[in-house]
């Protein structure tokens, strides 16, 4: 149950104002309006404190909280529940993040609101295969077939990227470590050797006195390396902002030794399980390809989605478009 404050007027034209609980907005309305009462105005009392209402602006919304949300909703429109009365339920049920978000689609809803639109308006949280299949799913009137279907989706793709970066972690711990293990050699190990070595007087070789200078170099100009490191990155992430460095960058990452294959592999997955959902739930061909090329997190898979897309429109098989591209095994 929620709390109202209402202000109305009775059949005497007196203002009054007051509280009332009910489910949502538009019961609260209907139980003043048994009363006699023409409402003027109705607020929800917030139940949240305010130190909690305030976190709640800095807090954003996790994958893990849309997948719990997909699943605890497909499983009471499964069994039954209306659309606002399970939405009602959820916002207890979910993260303060969350809570908010729930809370005005079901504004939206009881306003008499489509699902989908509602949904929409937060594009951040809900991407557009959500959206798409939650609008199929509203007119073929099975937005709970729609919802199982999503709900084990995104659970799979939550599992496939937790094993994703659990078989990344041994590598990338590897490489801190070499990298680590270089500048303290440079450091601290070289200058001592460089000192024994010259008490001797030692002709060293070639490599050995590239070694020494670099680590000379380290040591009095650490800040000019980090300017230009600095620079380098700023560079580097301003022209992978362009169509040419964005396209440069993602057919570089796909050649990577070990990382490029893995990358591969998870972006046709993705694109695989995301095509096969859509046309599940009844989305066209055509339209569904649109939407896969929308998400995929590289301009080769996407451009060559697209241009599949548009061959098939013109009838030729999906398989021969796609053939002609090597990013497709």
């Amino acid at each position: 149950m929620e709390k109202f404050d209402y202000v109305a007027v009775t059949k005497d034209k007196k203002k009054v104002k007051g509280q009332v609980e009910a489910l949502s907005q538009t019961q609260a309305i209907n139980i003043l309006r048994s009363k006699d009462l023409f409402v003027i105005n109705l607020n929800r009392i917030e139940i949240l404190p305010g130190w909690l209402l305030w976190l709640n602006r800095w807090q954003r919304v996790k994958r893990q909280d849309v997948v719990h949300f997909t699943r605890q909703l497909a499983t009471m429109i499964k069994a039954g529940l209306p659309l606002t009365t399970a939405l009602s339920i959820l916002k207890y049920q979910s993260t303060l993040a969350m809570t908010k978000v729930v809370e005005e689609v079901l504004r939206e809803v009881e306003g008499g609101g489509s699902f989908s639109k509602a949904l929409a308006k937060f594009s951040r949280v809900f991407d557009q295969v959500y959206l798409s299949l939650i609008q199929s799913g509203e007119a073929a009137g099975v937005l709970d077939k729609v919802l199982l279907r999503l709900a084990d989706n995104l659970e799979k793709q939550s599992e496939f990227r937790a094993k994703t970066k659990n078989a990344l972690i041994y590598p990338a711990i590897i490489s801190i470590a070499m990298v680590i293990v270089a500048i303290v050699m440079s450091v601290f190990v070289i200058p001592k050797l460089t000192s024994l070595y010259t008490e001797f007087g030692a002709q060293l070789p070639l490599m050995t006195r590239i070694l020494i200078g670099i680590s000379n170099f380290m040591i009095k100009s650490w800040y000019l390396m980090l300017g230009f490191g600095l620079a380098g990155g700023y560079a580097l992430h301003r022209w992978k902002k362009t169509v040419s460095g964005r396209m440069a960058w993602d057919k570089f990452s796909l050649k990577v030794p070990i990382f490029g294959p893995l990358k591969t592999k998870i972006i046709l997955t993705e694109i695989t399980r995301t095509l096969a959902l859509l046309i599940e739930s009844g989305v066209s061909i055509i339209e569904a390809l649109e939407i896969v090329a929308g998400t995929a997190d590289n301009v080769l898979f996407s451009g060559s989605i697209k241009y599949a897309a548009k061959e098939v429109e013109k009838g030729v098989p999906l398989a021969v478009a796609i053939g002609q591209f090597e990013h497709f095994p």
